[in-house]
C-alpha cells in the first residue's frame, strides 16, 4: 500500500476513488474480524474510518493529493496495526 501512497498524485481521479474504496473495503474486514475476536473498540474506530473513506472518497480523490496521501497513510496503519497484532487472518467467521 505504501506503493500506492507514493504515486498518488500520478494517478487519475478515478484511480485514486478506486484506491480509497479498496481502502475502506479493507477497514471494515479489519473491523469485522476485530468484532468476532471481541476487539469491540478497534473494530469501532476501524468501522468509523472505512464510513468516512467511503463517503468522502469522491472528494479525496478530486482535491488535494497530499491530504489524500495523509488518509491513505493513516488507513494503512490502522491495517498494519491490527495485522501486527493478529499476523493469521480468520479463514472463517461462522458461529456454531
Amino acid at each position: 500500500m505504501e506503493e500506492n501512497t507514493k504515486l498518488i498524485k500520478d494517478l487519475s481521479i478515478a484511480e485514486r476513488e478506486e484506491i480509497f474504496v479498496d481502502i475502506a473495503r479493507t477497514l471494515e474486514d479489519t473491523a469485522r474480524e476485530a468484532l468476532v475476536e471481541g476487539n469491540t473498540h478497534f473494530a469501532a474506530i476501524s468501522n468509523n474510518m472505512a464510513e468516512a473513506i467511503r463517503i468522502n472518497a469522491d472528494e479525496l480523490a478530486r482535491d488535494d493529493p497530499e491530504n489524500a496521501e495523509r488518509v491513505l497513510l493513516q488507513a494503512t496503519a490502522m491495517i498494519s496495526q491490527f495485522e501486527a497484532v493478529h499476523p493469521y487472518r480468520m479463514v472463517s467467521m461462522a458461529v456454531h
